[in-house]
């Protein structure tokens, strides 16, 4: 098979995550919207800030790729604030813990041999 086909089909299974689902519902729940409406929106517009998050890491590595993503999950927290504060509040909470996950990753995998 194509190495192209196989590389965008692990990164369109990577990318449907638990996070992405709970993101949909709060967004969707606190703005009365459809969750097919705006998951398929959503994933329109952010296909330039994957590309611009690639680029970021290919570019300048890890750490600022990271925190391109911080800004874009900050950013999502601030729209969701306009929404409602609840709202806002808990897209902020789902960002720290990816924050945090990210850090506590490197920190165990540093145990291992």
């Amino acid at each position: 098979m194509n190495p192209l086909v196989l590389a965008s089909v692990a990164f369109a299974l990577f990318v449907v995550c638990p996070r992405m689902a709970g993101m949909v519902h709060v967004i969707a729940e606190s703005t009365q919207v459809s969750m097919i409406q705006a998951s398929v929106i959503g994933t329109a517009l952010s296909l330039p800030l994957l590309v611009a998050m690639t680029l970021i890491f290919r570019h300048y590595g890890l750490v600022a790729a990271l925190g391109f993503c911080v800004l874009t999950d900050f950013g999502a927290a601030l729209v969701m604030r306009e929404v409602s504060l609840k709202a806002g509040l808990e897209t902020l909470i789902i960002a720290m813990f990816v924050i945090f996950g990210v850090r506590i990753a490197t920190l165990v995998s540093s145990w291992l041999p």
